[in-house]
């Protein structure tokens, strides 16, 4: 792979990361304007995700991923962005899906379509990396 390519998947992937991280923002902004999302808050959370310094905590870990991706599939070596790209990303794809089943509301519409955008997004990611980047070599006593 040159390293023309190797640019271009780099500029794709991180711009993946970037379209991600906004809809996550977008997202959580977006479910402030809810009345009933806005109430529960105000107190304390919704039925059954109390909203407390452990899952700010939580949340603030989460939300690093992909920002932190960004600069990952940037910078770091090709083999380690991308692994790193498929790992995050499929992990991702599991914390968006189990988030359907925190608390005990159902979701909103909003956040199912921004939930379908970020799982296509992080499958995107993941396959991306996986497909297009090619894995490093093998060393030459493994190889034989």
């Amino acid at each position: 792979m040159t390293d023309h390519q190797q640019d271009k998947i780099r500029q794709i992937l991180s711009g993946l990361w970037i379209f991600l991280t906004a809809n996550y923002l977008y997202c959580d902004v977006f479910s402030l304007m809810d009345p009933v999302f806005a109430r529960h808050l105000i107190q304390g959370g919704p039925p059954g995700l109390p909203i407390n310094q452990a899952f700010l905590l939580y949340a603030s870990f989460l939300m690093e991923i992909p920002m932190a991706m960004i600069l990952v599939s940037r910078w770091a070596p090709g083999g380690v962005a991308r692994w790193a790209c498929v790992v995050a990303g499929m992990f991702m794809v599991l914390v968006q899906v189990g988030s359907f089943w925190m608390g005990t509301t159902a979701p909103t519409l909003h956040y199912l379509f921004f939930s379908a955008v970020e799982i296509s997004t992080t499958l995107a990611i993941a396959a991306l990396a996986w497909r297009k980047w090619p894995a490093p070599p093998l060393p030459e006593a493994m190889a034989s």
